[in-house]
């Protein structure tokens, strides 16, 4: 399919717009990175503990980092997650230097304080229970041992379900769920709490993983760049490779700054998506090489930046829906994934839309320019020895003659 027919559209005249387009989002993007003293790392990277809890009431963020404070947490982070209907927040701990014990001891000391804020005390809570614990208390309460489980994943779908979404504010609530006794209710009643948040999950990772994690995504990083220059180079010319690895760099710098200015977190989802990142943008930039050398073979008298527009013209067609279908799904994973995807969707966004460019904007001019070069040099190079060679010579002369 073309969308584009006899397309001959100068691209290398306009490099040096490119350049400055490049320039201006790289500055942008470092000036905010050296503004907020490097990249925001995730969890992942930077050690510490992280707590999903959700509230039955919209949380006031401002509140509860109060109470945190007045518990010793006063360097806790809070997010919302989700949509603010759903009245879940993230409570990130950093804890340097700490190890799993207090890593855990962290959770504990966050739960305690939103506890003497928002109801509980030394009860567990009835909201975090899961089926098997719900079963054995039914057990313990006379329900038969066969009856107890399904009774229990019962309650847990019925808790989950809405309107509830995962907190029940009263086991009055629960009579209409099918095999809850009174009974049930009272044993409930007496060994379980019912405040007004919920745990969803807590994630633990010790600073010397992140720190490990941090080096090892830089290193997948420097190896992919590095692999696909000895591949580029052994399939075409080295100067192909240099000048992929060189737009692949841009791309990867461009779309780090970029996820500083919106203010997202690089973790471990980011690291994949500069991956695949660059594993798209060679594919891109593989496609323009490729029509190239074919058509260095077919116009062998032409110059190579003729060569060169031409090949980005022929190929652009594929470019643009290979790119608009890539950003389709892309663009979905960015709005709709979720909190935990937007990092991911966010970057492969930007990074096609500054791939699919770099191609055209920073990788064909760079090998353009340097063939020109190259063609230049060897037709002019025995002319401009001679003369360099016939201009020493007369300096020479000059010398011996004032000598003289």
């Amino acid at each position: 399919m073309e969308l584009f027919q006899s397309l001959s559209i100068d691209w290398l005249k306009k490099k040096w717009y490119f350049v400055g387009f490049s320039v201006l989002l790289s500055t942008a993007g470092m000036i905010s990175l050296l503004a907020k003293g490097g990249p925001q790392y995730g969890l992942d990277f930077r050690g510490g503990t992280l707590v999903h809890i959700k509230f039955r009431e919209a949380p006031q963020l401002d509140r509860i980092r109060q109470v945190l404070g007045d518990h010793g947490l006063g360097n806790s982070t809070l997010q919302q997650f989700g949509p603010a209907a759903n009245h879940e927040i993230l409570i990130g701990l950093d804890l340097t230097g700490a190890n799993q014990t207090d890593l855990e001891a962290g959770q504990r000391t966050i739960v305690q304080a939103l506890g003497m804020e928002f109801g509980g005390g030394e009860l567990p809570n009835w909201n975090e229970a899961a089926a098997g614990t719900l079963a054995n208390h039914l057990a313990a309460a006379g329900v038969a041992a066969e009856a107890a489980q399904p009774i229990a994943e019962r309650l847990v779908s019925f808790r989950d379900a809405p309107p509830h979404n995962g907190l029940i504010a009263s086991f009055e609530d629960l009579r209409s769920v099918e095999g809850v006794t009174p009974q049930v209710l009272q044993t409930f009643q007496a060994e379980f709490s019912l405040p007004g948040f919920a745990v969803r999950s807590a994630e633990f990772v010790g600073p010397k993983v992140g720190a490990a994690l941090r080096r090892q995504a830089l290193m997948a990083t420097l190896l992919g760049l590095a692999s696909m220059l000895v591949y580029i180079a052994f399939r075409f010319e080295w100067v192909y490779g240099v000048a992929s690895v060189l737009a692949l760099l841009h791309d990867v710098v461009i779309a780090l700054g970029l996820l500083s200015i919106a203010n997202l977190e690089l973790s471990l989802t980011v690291i994949a998506a500069i991956l695949t990142l660059i594993g798209y943008s060679v594919n891109d930039k593989i496609v323009v090489f490729d029509r190239v050398r074919e058509n260095v073979r077919l116009m062998r008298r032409d110059n190579f930046t003729n060569i060169t527009n031409l090949s980005i013209n022929q190929t652009l067609s594929r470019t643009i829906l290979t790119g608009g279908m890539v950003l389709v799904g892309t663009l979905s994973i960015f709005l709709f994934g979720g909190d935990v995807l937007r990092g991911f969707g966010f970057v492969l966004f930007v990074g096609i839309l500054v791939g699919t460019y770099s191609s055209i904007g920073v990788a064909a001019p760079l090998v353009a320019s340097w063939q020109e070069f190259a063609q230049r040099d060897r037709r002019g190079g025995a002319p401009v020895r001679a003369a360099r060679e016939q201009a020493k010579a007369k300096r020479e002369k000059v010398k011996v003659g004032a000598k003289a």
